[in-house]
């Protein structure tokens, strides 16, 4: 029935192995099992991102626009149905039906095709962003939804290794004190349903909203874990203090913890790098210094 994208196909069997290779062979079947267990129309071409194909079809029944997310389940995918129907629609996409065992999901269609990344003004964009996020991240997360104080203390414990494989003298400080932040505020992570990844792209324009968003990989935790994607977008090193301020703002957040909780974002980008023995990237290295004051 449908045409798998190579850009799924290489992303899958490079980020994801051999989960990855399974999920791309089972893709078919599984498209053409949820178009006729739901009773679907298929409604257009093929869309996807890095770990994710969506098809955009018809409710047979009442003829409502809809698209089917198929993706591999794992720990960050499995909490996405349960925080979509926590928000039911206000302020994020709605979902429609969910099969558990694979994670498919049946989703209200939005405007693929207008991204908030669209906007010229990220200033604005960024306000779209902080206003979303204060009505996603106002309520606690339900039970057994993945915890920011377990994450933040798996960071910590990777520092001194990760530390050891940073040449560069000033980056390593730089995240020492990274982690000095995050230590001081690691006890007391929060319980507030987080979206994690709201950045630019992750927000469609929608018929009875403005913008919605999209993709979450939620969190109970802290809602200042939540700024530093929308600071990373168009990143401009000027902007670090402004977009920052901003949020913060808009969710009523206390600034220092807000301010600890985003230099943990840096950490967590950074300890990915050196796992993946890559380069610590400036962007992420920059923000932390803005927001220090360095």
């Amino acid at each position: 029935m449908i045409d798998i994208p190579d850009g799924l196909v290489e992303s899958q069997y490079t980020y994801a192995g051999e989960a990855g290779r399974a999920f791309i062979a089972g893709l078919p079947a599984r498209v053409e099992e949820f178009v006729e267990r739901w009773d679907l129309r298929v409604d257009g071409p093929v869309m996807h991102g890095m770990a994710a194909l969506v098809l955009p079809v018809v409710v047979r029944g009442d003829g409502t626009p809809a698209a089917v997310k198929f993706q591999i389940l794992d720990e960050e995918t499995e909490g996405e149905p349960v925080a979509l129907r926590v928000w039911d629609g206000d302020g994020a996409v709605r979902l429609l039906d969910h099969d558990e065992p694979t994670g498919t999901m049946l989703l209200e269609r939005l405007d693929s095709g207008r991204m908030l990344d669209s906007v010229e003004d990220s200033r604005k964009a960024v306000l779209v962003i902080a206003g979303l996020l204060a009505r996603l991240t106002s309520g606690p997360a339900p039970q057994g939804m993945r915890r920011l104080v377990d994450i933040a203390g798996d960071m910590l414990a990777q520092v001194p290794s990760a530390l050891a494989a940073v040449a560069d003298p000033a980056d390593r400080a730089l995240l020492a004190d990274c982690a000095a932040a995050v230590r001081e505020v690691a006890g007391e992570a929060g319980d507030r349903l987080l979206h994690w990844d709201l950045h630019f792209e992750n927000v469609l324009a929608a018929s009875r909203e403005p913008w919605l968003a999209i993709d979450p990989k939620p969190l109970a935790g802290d809602p200042g874990f939540d700024l530093k994607p929308a600071i990373d977008n168009r990143f401009d090193a000027d902007e670090v203090v402004w977009r920052f301020d901003a949020m913060s703002g808009v969710l009523g957040l206390d600034r220092e913890r807000a301010r600890a909780w985003t230099l943990g974002r840096v950490l967590q980008d950074s300890l990915w790098e050196i796992e993946d023995g890559r380069p610590l990237a400036p962007d992420h290295l920059e923000t932390a210094r803005r927001l220090l004051g360095r």
